[in-house]
């Protein structure tokens, strides 16, 4: 004899409930408000976690994130990337709410942006500007973190070509060595390790604060158009590494870039630096995802390369 209907729907309930029951602890220890869970959805949270949405009978909503247990650093870093980049008063982030680990899995719950608008493109660009005008003393963070699933580390350096040497674009080489992507590879990518401070001549590279991973899937709009920027990858370093993650799977539209220009205008040469700043993402996707990056890789490294060998020429001449 099988379960009456209201009887099926209890049980459901109760296993729900059992499920999420110390996040939802800890999230009303964190608010001081009781939240009893009325429905949990399955949402869209990338390749990397597991995303869900919490609804209580009186219609509060979280955005809560999981992953196996044993993760919790990461989350504790994007929570503290969100409220950092939510002091900077310059663009807006969804409110982390807590993080941590119940045994089973790692979490984070934040509050829920109805992100169902297209993001004003004007406005965001010029409110990434003004995050970017938000500085450090230094390049890096004072946590590591991840991008993706691959950790990134954010020590403190006073020299950023040699932060990005050391904790960026080498960081990626080494970890692509051990992957099995040596040859060619390797040897492109030493060889701009050495050549690379030819891009740089004449700039003057501020620590801004930085976002880290600004492809199109982590920006969008509420339903007035307000920007909202999320999954951060934070750390203070070169702006120019933000506005070249916004090239790689696009989703930006003239209007951003023509707004972040005239709000902060980048320096001449972001073109080639665009490319070269976009290696360390493709060779973080060969590393995470496989072979399928490796050709685009070497394509990258041989255009940025050929670059500084026709800048070195030219400067003799």
């Amino acid at each position: 004899m099988g379960l009456q209907p209201d009887r099926v729907s209890l049980v459901n309930k109760e296993t729900i409930m059992k499920h999420w029951q110390l996040i939802i602890q800890h999230i009303e220890q964190t608010t001081s408000q009781a939240f009893s869970l009325k429905q949990q959805r399955s949402m869209a949270g990338g390749s990397i976690n597991q995303a869900f949405l919490l609804t209580s009978e009186d219609g509060q909503q979280y955005f809560v994130k999981t992953n196996q247990s044993g993760r919790q650093d990461m989350f504790e870093a994007e929570s503290k990337g969100l409220l950092e980049i939510a002091s900077s008063r310059a663009i807006k982030v969804p409110r982390p709410v807590c993080f941590g680990d119940d045994g089973v899995q790692s979490y984070i719950a934040m509050e829920f942006l109805d992100m169902t608008g297209q993001a004003d493109q004007a406005l965001l660009g010029e409110q990434l500007a003004a995050m970017h005008n938000v500085s450090a003393e230094r390049y890096g963070w004072h946590i590591n973190n991840t991008i993706g699933a691959t950790h990134q580390s954010n020590s403190w350096t006073d020299d950023w070509l040699d932060f990005w040497c050391e904790q960026r674009l080498g960081y990626q080489l080494q970890l692509a060595a051990k992957n099995g992507y040596g040859g060619e590879l390797q040897s492109l990518g030493e060889k701009l390790l050495v050549e690379m401070p030819s891009l740089f001549v004449g700039r003057e590279i501020l620590p801004s604060m930085l976002h880290g991973d600004l492809w199109g899937g982590n920006a969008a709009g509420l339903k007035d158009g307000t920007p909202v920027i999320y999954d951060p990858a934070f750390y203070y370093g070169d702006r120019e590494t933000d506005l070249a993650m916004t090239y790689v799977f696009g989703g930006f539209t003239p209007t951003f870039y023509n707004s972040y220009q005239n709000a902060f205008p980048l320096d001449d040469g972001f073109a080639i630096r665009k490319t070269f700043y976009n290696i360390y993402h493709i060779i973080n996707h060969l590393n995470m995802f496989g072979g399928g990056y490796h050709g685009q890789s070497i394509n990258m490294l041989k255009q940025v390369l050929a670059e500084i060998n026709y800048i070195n020429v030219r400067d003799i001449l």
